[in-house]
């Protein structure tokens, strides 16, 4: 197992590094830089004035030099952990993303944790009690809530529910603003109420697909031969269905584990932004139009790198949960 992962964390770098190759190329291929965007149209500087003052600040960035040198000059920050500085906080890029990401992975992992918890028992019901009542109002809600868009669920749950008459939600932030001088369990009621929300709109599309997926797996192994083996031998029925049917349906939900999370990674650009919630995705909105090319650079690979753990992740999970595969026979 050892070896496997070794290897896995060696087979990632060529992996970011081509991650980094593109999205350095986009970055730089888009129109404008972060010097013309931070100078503005010129204000009262006269054009001699403003193209020696832009020329200075691209020097200072090392905006100035060819683009395959820029490049050089990150890939060798990049290995020693350097991201080099924000054109627009003037601070170091690590430090602001050490910051943001832990309330990115706050929300991630709440909303992770509550898709799982609630999807799988309800897909397992849904499957045994196929056609009956409570699988067609739930095959109904899930489709519902599956084609309805985070962004505008997000701002009808912020017209509605966070202005008058109701005013039961806070519409913006993660804590109030006197929150740090709040008592331990005053302030975690505060922050867990600031995060009701945002989880929401980060949590229902995953929750109604993964159900969906549950569902399926499940219809396939109830109707396996093993399982009617497992009954003909006398087996109660929810032994049939969890030792049985689910621990071979359990391979599928692995690998949409894998993907779900990049997906509410990328998600949290969106829900960020309408909630202001300075986590990495409103990170990564605000360097892209303001241009903060290091910042981009920066988020984009800890992204990748978080993507790459969760497919690692998801192996050792397949072997974990199936003792048919191997470590070996992963690779």
């Amino acid at each position: 197992m050892t070896t496997y992962i070794v290897r896995r964390l060696l087979l990632m770098i060529p992996t970011l590094l081509g991650i980094t190759i593109v999205v350095f190329a986009i970055s730089r291929m888009a129109p404008g830089d972060p010097v013309s965007l931070a100078m503005g149209p010129g204000g009262m500087m006269d054009a001699q004035r403003a193209a020696d003052v832009r020329a200075a600040r691209m020097r200072l960035y090392g905006l100035d030099k060819p683009v395959y040198t820029q490049f050089g000059i990150w890939i060798g920050r990049v290995a020693r952990l350097d991201f080099g500085d924000s054109i627009k906080h003037h601070r170091p890029v690590i430090d602001i993303i050490k910051e943001r990401l832990p309330i990115t992975l706050t929300l991630n992992l709440i909303s992770f944790i509550i898709i799982y918890a609630i999807s799988i028992p309800m897909g397992i019901l849904s499957a045994v009690g196929r056609k009956k009542f409570l699988d067609r109002v739930s095959s109904v809600m899930l489709l519902m809530l599956w084609s309805l868009p985070s962004m505008w669920v997000g701002q009808m749950l912020i017209g509605y529910l966070c202005g008058p008459p109701l005013n039961w939600f806070p519409p913006a932030g993660l804590s109030s603003n006197d929150a740090e001088r709040f008592p331990f369990f005053l302030w975690l009621s505060d922050r867990l109420w600031h995060l009701v929300l945002p989880v929401f709109c980060l949590t229902y599309a995953g929750f109604a697909y993964l159900t969906k997926q549950v569902r399926a797996g499940m219809l396939d192994n109830l109707r396996a031969d093993y399982v009617r083996t497992a009954r003909a031998k006398g087996l109660s029925n929810w032994a049939v269905i969890f030792r049985h049917a689910f621990r071979n349906s359990i391979i599928p939900v692995i690998t949409i584990m894998a993907t779900l999370l990049p997906a509410m990674f990328g998600g949290s650009i969106i829900i960020e932004r309408i909630f202001s919630v300075s986590g990495m995705g409103l990170l990564a909105f605000e360097a892209v139009t303001t241009r903060d090319y290091n910042v981009v650079m920066g988020v984009a690979t800890i992204a990748g790198f978080l993507n790459l753990i969760g497919l690692l992740l998801a192996d050792i999970a397949y072997a974990i949960v199936d003792p048919r595969i191997s470590f070996e026979s992963v690779e």
